[in-house]
Order: C-alpha cells, then sequence, then structure tokens
C-alpha cells in the first residue's frame, strides 16, 4: 500500500500502482469523470499515471489553470496529427500550451497555408478527437530518439534531442501518432470536442532571427461547444475595447514613425489622465511617509554593471551612448533602482531615521523587438511609478505589508478587484539567473510569503519567476473579460544594497546592511492605461475621465446662459466643455456618446428661464432636471462612492 496525501491535508492509502483516476474515483465519481490531469510531488502526471511511492497529490480538472494547460497542451498534439496527416512533408518543431489555446510550429518547405485552410484543419482534428485515442508517454533512449527523427529528416527534433540527457527522454504516442513530449496531458482525445484555428504568423526557430523562419499555427480548444461560441464572442468584444483602437478614439495617445516605434507620443487628454492618475497615487504615497525624487534618463555604464542589470539586460537595452571623452559610456535608463541606491548613498543613515521610502514617475528605455512591440503594452519607453525603501530587516515585515495595503488600495479604486497575488521565487535548478547568496533568498522569500498570509491574501507560488535580484509579489489581475495581466509588483533585495555597499549605523554604533523593497503599484503608466481601456471599454471613473461633463445648447441663443453653467461647474472643480458646432441636438449628442463623457447638459429656453439643467448620462439617457447645486452633489457623491479611503 501507499498513502497517498491530497491537498487538504487528509491521508489516504491505496494500492500500489493505482493512479490518479483511481484516486479521484475514491472521492466521488464525478470528480474521476472531470479529471483531466495531475500533479504528485511537484511533478506533472498523466491521470493514468501508476503511483508507486507515498507522495502529495493535485488532481486537476477543466477549471483550473494546470487542466487547462494539459487539454491545450494535447490538442496541440491533435493539431500537430492533423496537419501531417494533410501536408505529409511538413516538419513539426515544438508546440506548447499558451495563457489562450495552444501553438505549434512548423517548417511546411515550400507550401504555404492560410485562413482558406483553417477550416480543412479543424475538421481533421475533431476527426481525430472523436476516435478517442488514449495519451501514451513512453521513456525512449536518446539513440533510438534521434534514429527515429533523422529517418524523418526533421532536423529540428534532432536538435532538441542532443541536448537532452539520456535517460530523461520521453514520447507521446496517440493512435498512429509519435512526438517528442515531456507529459501532461488528458486521457484521450474524446474529451477534445471543440477547436478552432485562430492564426498563422511566422516565427524563428528557437526565437533566433538567424535561424529559419517557421510558420507557427496558433489555436485553442474547448470540452463544450458552447464554450467555444463565448471565447469568440469575448474575442469580438475584446476587438471593441482594444485600447490601441479606443486611444485613438478618445485623443489620448498616438505614435510617430518618426519619432521612432514603441515610443507612445501622449496627446492633451491623454497627459491629463496620466497626470491624474499620478496625482492620486502621489496623494496616497504623501500619507504613507514617501519622499519624492528626480533622476536623470541616462546613468554612466558602470552603475548598471554594478547594479548588474548591464549583464542581465544588455542585450535587450539600448547600446550604449558614446561621448566625445574616450572610454566613457552611458546607457539609457534601463531600471529607477540604481539611481535610488546613489541618492540613499548620498548621506549617512542612523537606525532612527529609518525606513527611507523613495519614490519617482521614472521613464526608462528597454529596446524590444519590433515583433514583440504591441500598443502600449509593450514599449521602448515607459513610465514606472517606482519607489524604494530601505529598511531595517526587523522593519522589512511591517513596511511590506504597508506596500500591499497601497497596492490594494490603488487596484480597489479603479475597480479592479478580480486577482491573485503571485509569488514569484527563484528556480533552485538555474542558480546563474540570480545573484546573491542562498540564505539571503531564502529570508526574502519567506518574509513575502508570511506577509501575504498575514494580509489573507489568495496567493500561488511559481518557482522561477524571480527578478534576479529578488523574489516578488506580482498582483494577477483579471478584466472585464477574464484575461490575466500582470500589474503591480512588490520585491524584497537584499542584493543591490550589498553591490552598492548601502549601510546605515545601528544602536550599536556599527555599520548595518539595509534591505531593499522595490514597489511599483500600477507596474508602468502605459500598460495600466491600456489595461484601464480594456477593461472599463473607456468608461473611465468619474473622478478619472477626461472630460466629466459636456455642454450641448440647443442654438447660439444660450450662449451666455452655457457660459454661466461652465464656469460655476469650472469653480466646483468639474471639468466641462461646450459642443457649439452649428450641428443638431440628436448629432451632438450621439458624439459625446461616442466620446464616452459621462455627462451631457442640454441647454434651452426652459434651462435658461428655470436656473436649471437638463443632465443625460451615457450610456443610460435622461435623468431630468437639476439645479446646478444638485448636479455637482450628483456627481461628487459617484466619484466620492468609487474612490476607496486610504
Amino acid at each position: 500500500m501507499i498513502k497517498i496525501t491530497l491537498p487538504d491535508g487528509s491521508v489516504k492509502e491505496f494500492a500500489k500502482n493505482s493512479t490518479p483516476i483511481d484516486v479521484a474515483q475514491s472521492i466521488s465519481e464525478g470528480l474521476a469523470r472531470n479529471v483531466i490531469s495531475a500533479q504528485f510531488n511537484n511533478t506533472t502526471v498523466e491521470s493514468t499515471t501508476q503511483l508507486t511511492e507515498d507522495g502529495s497529490l493535485t488532481l486537476y480538472t477543466w477549471k483550473s489553470d494546470e487542466g487547462k494547460k494539459a487539454f491545450w497542451h494535447s490538442s496541440a498534439h491533435v493539431l500537430a496529427q492533423a496537419i501531417l496527416s494533410l501536408y505529409p512533408d511538413a516538419k513539426l518543431t515544438i508546440g506548447p500550451a499558451i495563457e489562450n489555446g495552444f501553438y505549434y510550429d512548423v517548417d511546411f518547405g515550400e507550401t504555404s497555408i492560410s485562413e482558406s485552410n483553417f477550416k480543412q484543419i479543424e475538421d481533421t482534428m475533431l476527426e481525430f478527437a472523436r476516435q478517442k485515442f488514449d495519451f501514451t508517454l513512453r521513456s525512449v533512449s536518446k539513440a533510438d530518439a534521434l534514429a527515429y527523427y533523422k529517418e524523418r529528416n526533421n532536423e529540428f527534433k534532432v536538435e532538441l534531442i542532443e541536448n537532452l540527457t539520456d535517460g530523461d527522454i520521453t514520447f507521446c504516442d496517440h493512435a498512429d501518432f509519435t512526438d517528442l513530449c515531456r507529459g501532461g496531458h488528458i486521457p484521450n482525445t474524446g474529451i477534445i470536442k471543440a477547436v478552432k484555428i485562430m492564426s498563422v504568423a511566422g516565427a524563428y526557430w528557437r526565437g533566433d532571427e538567424k535561424n529559419k523562419q517557421l510558420t507557427r499555427v496558433y489555436g485553442i480548444s474547448f470540452p463544450k461547444q458552447k464554450e467555444l461560441t463565448q471565447y469568440l464572442a469575448l474575442l469580438e468584444e475584446a476587438k471593441k475595447r482594444d485600447h490601441r483602437k479606443l486611444g485613438k478614439e478618445l485623443e489620448l495617445f498616438t505614435f510617430s514613425q518618426k519619432v521612432g516605434q514603441g515610443l507612445p507620443l501622449w496627446l492633451p487628454k491623454g497627459a491629463a489622465l496620466r497626470e491624474r492618475l499620478e496625482n492620486f497615487l502621489k496623494k496616497a504615497q504623501k500619507k504613507a511617509g514617501y519622499e519624492m525624487v528626480v533622476t536623470p534618463h541616462i546613468g554612466q555604464k558602470e552603475l548598471y554593471v554594478t547594479s548588474g542589470h548591464y549583464a542581465k539586460y544588455g542585450e535587450d537595452s539600448f547600446q550604449p551612448i558614446h561621448t566625445p571623452k574616450e572610454d566613457e559610456e552611458f546607457l539609457l535608463k534601463p531600471m529607477n533602482c540604481p539611481h535610488h541606491c546613489e541618492i540613499y548613498n548620498a548621506k549617512p543613515y542612523s537606525y532612527k531615521e529609518l525606513p527611507k521610502r523613495f519614490a519617482e514617475f521614472g521613464t526608462v528605455y528597454r529596446y524590444e523587438q519590433s515583433g514583440e512591440l504591441h500598443g502600449l503594452t509593450r514599449v521602448r519607453g515607459f513610465t514606472q511609478d517606482d519607489a524604494h525603501i530601505f529598511c531595517m530587516p526587523d522593519q522589512l515585515d511591517q513596511e511590506f505589508k504597508n506596500v500591499i495595503d497601497l497596492s490594494l488600495y490603488v487596484l480597489r479604486s479603479l475597480g479592479l478587484e478580480n486577482f491573485t497575488a503571485q509569488v514569484s521565487v527563484r528556480d533552485p535548478e538555474n542558480p546563474d539567473k540570480y545573484i546573491g547568496d542562498v540564505e539571503n533568498w531564502e529570508k526574502a522569500e519567506q518574509a513575502i510569503i508570511n506577509a501575504a498570509k498575514d494580509k489573507g491574501l489568495d496567493y500561488v507560488i511559481e518557482t522561477g519567476e524571480a527578478a534576479f535580484y529578488g523574489p516578488k509579489l506580482d498582483f494577477m489581475v483579471r478584466d472585464a473579460l477574464g484575461r490575466r495581466w500582470q500589474l503591480g509588483t512588490i520585491q524584497v533585495d537584499y542584493n543591490l544594497p550589498e553591490r552598492f555597499d548601502l549601510n546605515y549605523k545601528g544602536s550599536d554604533n556599527q555599520l548595518h546592511r539595509p534591505v531593499m523593497i522595490h514597489r511599483a503599484p500600477f507596474g508602468s503608466m502605459e500598460r495600466f492605461i491600456a489595461l484601464l481601456l480594456e477593461h472599463s471599454g473607456g468608461n473611465f471613473p468619474l473622478w478619472l475621465t477626461p472630460e466629466q461633463v459636456i455642454l450641448l445648447p440647443i442654438s447660439e441663443k444660450y450662449e451666455n446662459y452655457t457660459k454661466k453653467v461652465l464656469k460655476s461647474l469650472e469653480n466646483s472643480e468639474i471639468r466641462a466643455l461646450v459642443d457649439d458646432r452649428n450641428e443638431k441636438t440628436g448629432r451632438k449628442i450621439r458624439d459625446a456618446e461616442v466620446s464616452k463623457i459621462p455627462y451631457m447638459i442640454i441647454i434651452g429656453e426652459k434651462e435658461e428661464q428655470d436656473d436649471i439643467v437638463s443632465v443625460r448620462k451615457h450610456g443610460e439617457g435622461d435623468l431630468g432636471t437639476f439645479t446646478l447645486e444638485e448636479f455637482v452633489s450628483l456627481l461628487n457623491k459617484e466619484i466620492e462612492s468609487t474612490l476607496v479611503q486610504f
């Protein structure tokens, strides 16, 4: 018998060689029908894998992220099977699951595929799926694996196998199809009920533009046709909410080829929106004891060599700027933290003066590949709402929790309450990815986990997702369409204080090393505004929207009363403008709706005579008439209801 520990801590005994499905059946028949993959002792296994020792088991269904990963990874195998069936000369490379669906990179040789081929591929996939082929994982020697793919002239798989260790190589079979694979599959193809080929794109082998260009076939699949229909409807809604489309319609930002790719230009309305977001956070930061600092957009290369950023990100940075002085090199700032370390170093501190909290809306630059640029979400120049806290080790826990409180305040004030906290820790198998000693890493990771527990956060631990200098807590936010965005981040860092020789004088009159917390509740202004646009569809909270009220006089006869109303609103700090175009009122209302201005005031003879305003609300229609005092009160109450107290 073997002992199996379940996620709730309960322990059950099973016969040796029992499978995850057997464990599920012992709980309920319904669970057994829905289990599609599992994890045993932190290793992904099949639902039919025989368990031969004691261990911890987690069962996954379609509703879990890991279940979807197995479902879509298995679907990638069926896609590959369909491609080889239709294009026998094609060469398969890799086909992973991604956040929404899967892809397979294929060398089609002289053949090219397009949207006109999608239905044939989908029909072939469903034909194979209906036959309920079992997925079976088997071990293969390195020699046999190489021989299998050399016989098929697949140099891509051969290259992958040559970099693997003999004894760790597995093939996955279903029907007469075989693929190199590590595992993590659903029981059989019959679970796949609906598929859609989404698009094709070019992709270099292993992401290197010096290598051969392949065709990347993107797809998605579901266990029910209804779910595919719903997903496609969400995609249509996402097109309407695309921040690039809304940013243009609402006149927030633009791009210019002459300025350069990935370098957004903020138009007046967008600049005002950014300023309000900055002021919102500055006000909260001031209450929390932060001090604003300003640092330059460039720094000497040696600064980033000291911090470690040059070694880790040098290839992704803009090339060094060479000055007339021999051997003098500067870099466009890729990170704010080295500059803040030098601000801390500008004077000595005693333990009585800590913590020091330096905040800056600092613009940084990364040379992203042109093919990876995407609106405001992937740019080459962006502004971080950065801050760095320098504290004593015994202050770390409370300071970290304070930053969690600030981050939650930001998310809740903007209606972003559907999130998961992700504790990103180092990968012990890849120590070269990180700087600093293991002891400090362990202290930093435990500090984050303890704070997340104490604050009652719903969190998951992700191995290998830490920054190179320290672990972090990331807020993974789901928007109105259910898509996941990584936003605010909080990081614990023992390493940069070491590299920059930061210290403070303790109560024992000796020098000690501070701990550093990096934090950015917005993450970057650009990405955050993109998320807000797509989450809200451009309907920002009233306190944030560029224009809160538009005045629509039905004729120029009411110009004076319109000016009086405008001035009264402005005196009450309400952002208003006048549409005095020579257009019909109906046209003005439609244009105001398209511009997503929250409130419209219609001004005519009755309004002027009675000293009132007729009000329409965006998306709702007529609200009736109000005195100006009543209308201002209405707006102020709406603003107060959406701004959480900090």
